[in-house]
């Protein structure tokens, strides 16, 4: 991969994570934070999309967009959300004959993105302070 491509990816994924929290922002002024709307917004836009621009870009792959792909996909897909890519190799799995595949990568998936994040909150808290 050129510098060129990564570089699209680390500008994709700037924009995509700003805009991120800005709907974060904005739905938790709008309706709260009772409950993650920004973060299920995103995550469905976002998968949406993925999955959009991966079959248009395969379907087409000499325009401009698949040239694209690095800063859309990986770079603004992915800073966007946590999700679109998971959601994407899913389906993929699926779609290739491959469904209970598919079912034991959610299966694994969902709980070890919850255990790391529980454990990351737990070496954060079982840090000593200093003052």
């Amino acid at each position: 991969m050129s510098w060129k491509a990564y570089l699209a990816v680390g500008v994709g994924s700037g924009i995509g994570s700003v805009l991120r929290y800005a709907v974060s922002l904005a739905s938790f002024a709008a309706l709260g934070g009772y409950f993650p709307w920004g973060t299920l917004l995103v995550n469905v836009l976002g998968s949406g999309l993925i999955g959009w621009l991966a079959a248009t870009a395969s379907r087409f792959p000499h325009t401009s967009l698949a040239r694209w792909q690095p800063l859309l996909v990986a770079g603004f897909c992915g800073g966007f959300t946590t999700f679109s890519l998971f959601s994407l190799e899913t389906l993929y799995l699926i779609q290739q004959g491959h469904p209970a595949l598919a079912l034991l990568y959610v299966m694994i998936s969902l709980p070890l993105w919850l255990l790391a994040a529980w454990l990351g909150e737990r070496m954060a808290l079982s840090r000593p302070t200093t003052q």
